[in-house]
Parts: structure tokens; sequence; C-alpha cells
């Protein structure tokens, strides 16, 4: 006799993709970590991915082009809120990316798999803290209007597992982890110290975040006898990706997986 039937990895995936409250999202994403850690996930028979071109989300809130989202001041209460909203949307849309990168890649490692998921399960954690610091605040999710970058790039990097580690984990999270020190010395002149302690459980977090794409890129490279460094230059090169710009976060990024001479290079930017 065998055991019960395992879930789908690709199906589970797409359910959570497809949420689109974010408390039903949160659940549904600690469920299905829950579920692979209890090995009730199935992962090696592949089962047909469709990719989901726009994920699930709430109405609000309101999808501005980021020209139009308003400054964030951090000395005066709306403008912390506002910061604050900014964040916890930056966290909702990287849920979206680590299912995502789960989802849409068939054909790698189980560890990949294990990797993303963990992410989703991380940022899901840190989406609740911004949320609930934000009610602290008299304010909600959706009060503010967000712009839709990270998913762009989601897009621009869907054909291949190789151009999103490079393109989102190693630059749009480690640009993260850059403006981190910035926004914690804003916070603390406005005297936010539970925000000061909630950013640092996220950079702790999206470190290990960056390093899995650094990893995973890695990999990949070394899978194509591609030379990361130079591949990753002409990468940001081709895909026109958001312009590097110091101060770098340099102790941050080295424990996320850059080498000495990538630092060097961003140094000299």
């Amino acid at each position: 006799m065998g055991g019960p039937a395992l879930d789908s990895l690709p199906q589970r995936l797409a359910v959570c993709l497809n949420t689109r409250e974010p408390a039903a999202k949160l659940a549904c994403v600690h469920a299905l970590q829950a579920d692979w850690q209890a090995g009730r996930i199935d992962c090696a028979g592949e089962v047909p991915r469709i990719p989901i071109e726009q994920p699930g989300h709430p109405e609000k809130p309101l999808q501005v082009p980021p020209q139009k989202v308003p400054r964030r001041r951090a000395d005066t209460l709306p403008g912390r809120a506002a910061l604050v909203h900014a964040l916890a949307h930056i966290e909702f849309n990287a849920i979206n990316l680590a299912l995502d990168a789960a989802h849409r890649f068939a054909g790698m490692p189980a560890a990949y798999y294990a990797d993303w998921l963990r992410v989703a399960d991380e940022e899901a954690l840190h989406f609740a803290l911004l949320n609930a610091h934000l009610a602290t605040l008299g304010y909600a999710y959706g009060d503010f209007p967000a712009h839709n970058g990270l998913w762009d790039m989601a897009l621009k990097t869907a054909h291949d597992p190789l151009v999103r580690m490079a393109l989102v984990p190693r630059v749009l999270e480690a640009r993260g982890l850059d403006a981190a020190p910035l926004i914690v010395d804003k916070l603390r002149a406005a005297n936010d110290m539970r925000m000061v302690e909630i950013l640092a459980v996220i950079e702790r977090d999206e470190i290990g975040h960056v390093a899995i794409g650094s990893h995973w890129f890695g990999w990949l490279c070394a899978a194509r006898g591609l030379r990361p460094e130079t591949t990753f230059r002409q990468l940001l090169v081709d895909y026109d990706a958001p312009p590097l710009k110091p101060p770098f976060n340099l102790a941050a990024r080295r424990k996320a997986g850059f080498c000495e001479s990538e630092l060097a290079w961003l140094s000299s930017l």
C-alpha cells in the first residue's frame, strides 16, 4: 500500500500566485512551506506549467507609473506611513516573485524549489510585519498608490532562470540592501524604533535571498560554461537593468555572495 497522494508543486504554487487578498495569500504561502517541509509536496512528477503573467493582487493599491508615486518623507506621520506602505508593497510583490521563480522554471534541482519556497515564506512574514506596523500608524495596505516595477522585471526575465537570478535577486533585491542603512537613519531620526527592528529582520533575510540568487546564478553559469562576472555585466546592458548607483552596502553584498572583484567593480562606478 502506498501513502497518500502528494500534492503537485506547480499546482500549489499556482494557487498561491493567483490568490488576491493579502491575508489569504500569506496563509497559502505558509501552508505550502509547511507542507513542503513535511514531505507532502511532489516536485519530481512534472505537470504542465502554465505561466501566470499577472499574479493575484488586491484592487488597492492603485497602480501608477514609478514617477507618479508620492515622495516619502519620514519626518511626518503621513510620510512615514507612505514609506512603510512602499516597503510593504515591495514585499507583497516579492512574495509573487519568489513563487514565480519556483513555478515558472521547470527542471531545476529540488534544492532550487526549496530555496524559493523559503524565500516566499520569509517575504510573507516581512509583509505581515510591515502591514501590522502600518496599522499602528493609522493606515492600511492600499491607502497609497504604488508602482509595479518589480513584476515588470519578472516578465522581462520570464524566459530564462539564469537571467531571472541575475536581475531580480542580484540587482533589485541587492538595491534594497544598499538602501537599508539610509532608511534606517531616517527612521531613527523619526524615533520609529519598531520599524528599525523590523528592517533589521528584513535585511538579515534579504541577504539570504540575494545569496540564493547568487548561488543559482553561479550554478546556471557553470552548467552553461559561462563566466559569472562577465555574464552578469552583459545582462545589465542587454536587459536595460536599473542603473547601479552608490552608496553600495558592500558588507551586506559580500555576505550575499558578491565576490571581491565584483565589489571592487561596483566601488569604481
